[in-house]
């Protein structure tokens, strides 16, 4: 059965590439039902509005993001679909792609459509495109543009030395107690930083054959968590930070106690300069993340649509997703729900229209914005985040020193590689 579904795909993936199958003047697939599941959040009405302009019904499933991944590894460890569309975060590209649980998706979206989506790449694993990004993530660097004013700092820090100088000069201004907010609790937010400032100090985590690089004194991977423990014992950061999780370190920037968030999500700007939810309406701007260099470079961590192996209704599925990923909808899904859109186009006519905070520098910053595996997300990911934080949050309550920190996520890496 599923290779003749297979077959069946194949043999229908060139019409739909010819023609668009949510054209008005032929719906091929009307009358056909699918399922989607997608994180809580999506628009209203999206379900009804695919189905006007292909036929094709959708049952739209809504999880918590954790919830999900639990759904999606019980079905397809039993060789069942749990929906015909589904979420796949960039941290699963690892575990599913090697699993096998999605279909390919190379040469059934048009060459555009996967440029234009720079972040493509990271839903690659063994040079297979096995998702689609539809919620654009990437970090920047937040800041209360107020508080700089009121310190006297002219210009956005470029380098990570003028970040903790613009730090120094908020704190002892009186500006703001512990001017960085960052999270250093046992938890994935811990994690992110740590690999956001990786990168800023111009390193990876590891090399082509995923030997661990962050134990060497001079590898960006340690400085970048010296750089988060001397800023905590420097009193630039909350001591409560080993606490606080990334939520809380949002509502710290709301509350205006926080100058400078690191790592900040891009989605947050919004919330952050909303009046009935913000104390610092009108003050969160983003800027480029500063690096060791000088030259800006982030993280990619986008959210994507695949076709899990074993549905029966690929053909739609499909349709589903070359849908959801074009231009109009994704400008739509902004404006609507808020959900960044991936394509470059569409953040450029999102900036041209007024809608996008701070964004010119959103779309500087998207296209510096890489995956944590150049060589793919490994299928030990999960076992490796959570030592990262547990050894991080070890670190800022001072159990550990830098360096024993960081053998100990290097051990915990080996061990979960070997399993």
């Amino acid at each position: 059965m599923l290779r003749h579904g297979l077959r069946a795909f194949v043999a229908l993936s060139a019409l739909m590439l010819a023609q668009p199958v949510w054209a008005d003047a032929a719906k091929p697939l009307a009358g056909q039902s699918i399922s989607v599941l997608l994180p809580s959040g999506q628009r209203p009405g999206l379900a009804e509005d695919f189905e006007k302009e292909t036929g094709i019904h959708v049952d739209l499933q809504s999880l918590s993001w954790n919830d999900i991944r639990a759904k999606l590894v019980t079905s397809l460890l039993a060789g069942s679909a749990p929906a015909d569309v589904t979420e796949v975060d960039w941290s699963w590209t690892g575990q599913f792609g090697a699993a096998g649980w999605y279909t390919p998706l190379d040469g059934l979206l048009d060459e555009a459509t996967v440029k234009d989506i720079a972040t493509s790449s990271i839903f690659r694993y063994d040079g297979k495109l096995i998702a689609l990004p539809y919620n654009n993530d990437f970090r920047v660097l937040i800041v209360n543009k107020e508080h700089f004013e009121k310190a006297g700092i002219a210009a956005m820090p470029k380098t990570l030395d003028e970040l903790l100088a613009a730090a120094r000069t908020l704190k002892e201004k009186g500006i703001s107690k512990y001017p960085i907010g960052i999270p250093l609790s046992p938890a994935e937010g811990t994690s992110t930083a740590w690999y956001l400032l990786t990168k800023a100090f111009g390193g990876e985590l590891f090399d082509k054959d995923f030997k661990p690089l962050f134990t060497d004194p001079s590898s960006a991977g340690h400085k970048a968590l010296a750089f988060e423990i001397d800023a905590l014992k420097q009193g630039l950061i909350d001591p409560a930070a080993p606490g606080l999780i990334d939520m809380d370190v949002h509502q710290l920037f709301m509350n205006g106690q926080v100058s400078i968030e690191i790592c900040g999500e891009v989605g947050r700007l919004a919330l952050f300069n909303d009046a009935s939810k913000s104390k610092v309406a009108g003050k969160a701007v983003a800027a480029l993340f500063p690096t060791a260099s000088g030259v800006t470079r982030s993280l990619g961590l986008p959210e994507a649509m695949g076709i899990p192996v074993p549905s029966q209704k690929k053909e739609a599925a499909l349709a589903f997703i070359k849908w959801m990923s074009a231009k109009e909808q994704q400008l739509k899904n902004y404006t609507e729900a808020g959900t960044l859109a991936t394509r470059t186009s569409a953040l450029q006519d999102l900036d041209k229209a007024g809608k996008l905070e701070s964004g010119k520098v959103l779309i500087e910053q998207a296209s510096t914005a890489g995956g944590l595996f150049p060589q793919g997300t490994p299928i030990w990911y999960p076992q490796f985040s959570s030592a990262v934080y547990t050894a991080i949050n070890q670190a800022a309550k001072g159990q550990l020193s830098v360096d024993d920190a960081l053998k100990q996520i290097a051990d915990e890496t080996q061990r979960a590689m070997q399993q």
